[in-house]
């Protein structure tokens, strides 16, 4: 890798510490990665890519776009393609809402005409490979989907007094959404992770999903790292909250309330 290379990838992670976005062309292009699976193998720390996606998932959440802008540069630097960016963000408006989504993806699509400007031909990424089923079959794959992750059926007061809003978990978001392979389990969490960290009043939701990154095999020193990465890059609120929420998972895992 040549000087120029890494002092321009330097340029974009120190603006995105220091919480400015990108406007210069401060990239280079990334090649196309292989097809991805729901798990991948274990691992004690996050890629530079995986770091990438609760940055922006964090930021996204908190609507600061100069720093959406900054971190969606450093997560194409890294080898994220235009597609798994993308889906990120389009899965978040389940989370954190229509209008935040929305306005981070006009911010993708920004930078990404910032960088191809510049010359820089980020990689595309893909479609999802396989057919969403409709109907009962997409109910039957989504509930699935929701107990492999959940660790269980999901059946509580809430879903008792308001059946529908589970259907629509099921139906839309761990069928329709999940089943798109064009971002793999493992990075859908990161992103939830850091989109409800970032979001004060949803602690509980954000135990729950520090819970299933362990399930779809996210490390306990991954998530530590994902923990760290806020409190370094992001917002001091959303770290806390997320080791918070980690603390927890862990002791439910190990026997403890869950």
């Amino acid at each position: 890798m040549s000087n120029t290379t890494h002092a321009k990838r330097g340029a974009t992670a120190i603006a995105l510490a220091l919480g400015v976005a990108v406007t210069g062309c401060a990239s280079q292009s990334i090649a196309e990665p292989p097809p991805m699976a729901h798990a991948q193998a274990p691992s004690e720390t996050l890629s530079a890519k995986q770091q990438a996606i609760p940055l922006i998932a964090s930021f996204m959440a908190a609507s600061d776009m100069p720093r959406l802008g900054a971190a969606l540069n450093q997560g194409l630097d890294a080898g994220l393609t235009v597609s798994e960016a993308r889906e990120a963000l389009v899965q978040l408006y389940a989370y954190v809402g229509f209008p935040k989504s929305l306005n981070a993806l006009g911010e993708l699509l920004k930078v990404v005409a910032a960088r191809k400007q510049c010359g820089i031909q980020d990689a595309p990424g893909r479609e999802p490979s396989r057919t969403i089923p409709t109907g009962d079959e997409l109910l039957a794959v989504g509930k699935a989907n929701q107990t492999t992750i959940s660790g269980a059926p999901v059946k509580n007061a809430v879903t008792d007094f308001a059946p529908v809003i589970n259907q629509f978990l099921q139906a839309h978001l761990f069928g329709d959404i999940f089943e798109r392979d064009n971002l793999d389990w493992q990075s859908r969490e990161l992103a939830t992770v850091g989109a409800l960290a970032a979001v004060p009043g949803v602690e509980a939701q954000l135990r729950s999903h520090m819970r299933a990154s362990l399930r779809v095999g996210l490390t306990a020193a991954q998530l530590s790292q994902l923990t760290q990465v806020l409190a370094e890059r992001g917002d001091a609120g959303a770290a806390r909250r997320a080791g918070d929420a980690l603390a927890q998972a862990l002791a439910a895992a190990s026997g403890g309330r869950p």
